[in-house]
């Protein structure tokens, strides 16, 4: 597929929109082209088999030695001491999170006809680098949801009691969607993704994302197994996706040792 012709400054207003979409789709969906690539998954595929296997061994660790000792020993629902876990946890709400960010992506390509120059290629920079995030927080959320049908994993007391092996697979509703935990994915995947990105930020947005899933654990709406796997899926998916871009050279170069940094 041949790429769409380079957007003129002269064209029209839809003209432009209309061109903006049209490279961004085929940005996204054309082959790789970046040099060092296989250096690349090479690097991924090892980071993501540490992170699978820290999780298949922290999973099954807490949910047989844990979780229920942890919720037993949360405050009860509602209770007046957790209220900082109220206050942040909807800051890791994936639908919250996916809006915000498209919501931005919408306001640069409205904007981006008007800019000229040096600030049309700032914005373009900027809107690359959201767009990642945005990505790169929908794949694993989306996983996580068909993960969460299929267990059926039921939340803490769900039941009536701390039961962390209470399933029901294909169940469907909200009480038994509890692994893993989607705040969780969606608080580390934009961590990991913002970090990519700004670098400086790294610590800060790993702190956000640890609070997200602490508050999870407060306010008695997952297990740690939950939150451990939310966290894993998040960060494979993350890193996945930050790939996927670099190899198209989207916002991300490779280095020669297959390392992927922000351009």
């Amino acid at each position: 597929m041949s790429a769409p012709p380079a957007i003129s400054e002269t064209q029209n207003y839809p003209a432009q929109l209309f061109a903006l979409i049209a490279r961004s789709a085929w940005q996204l969906t054309r082959s790789p082209t970046a040099p060092h690539r296989t250096a690349a998954i090479r690097r991924l595929r090892t980071q993501a088999l540490w992170l699978l296997a820290i999780g298949a061994v922290l999973i099954p660790a807490l949910m047989f030695g844990f979780d229920a000792t942890e919720i037993s020993l949360m405050p009860p629902r509602g209770a007046p001491e957790a209220w900082p876990a109220r206050a942040i946890t909807d800051f890791g709400k994936d639908s919250y999170v996916l809006t915000a960010l498209a919501a931005a992506l919408i306001v640069m390509a409205l904007a981006f006809p008007f800019q000229r120059g040096a600030a049309r290629s700032r914005l373009l920079r900027f809107a690359s680098h959201v767009e990642y995030l945005f990505f790169a927080v929908a794949l694993p959320v989306a996983f996580s949801e068909v993960i969460k049908y299929v267990l059926g994993r039921g939340r803490p007391f769900v039941g009536g009691k701390a039961n962390p092996f209470n399933f029901a697979p294909f169940t469907g509703t909200e009480a038994y969607f509890s692994f893993p935990s989607a705040h969780s994915v969606t608080a580390f995947a934009l961590a990991l993704g913002a970090a990519s990105i700004w670098p400086r930020w790294r610590i800060p947005m790993f702190i956000y994302a640890v609070a997200i899933g602490a508050s999870r654990l407060v306010m008695l709406a997952h297990h740690p197994s939950d939150v451990v796997g939310g966290t894993v899926l998040g960060l494979v998916g993350a890193l996945a996706m930050r790939a996927w871009f670099a190899g198209r050279e989207i916002g991300f170069t490779i280095e020669e040792n297959g390392k992927i940094v922000s351009r």
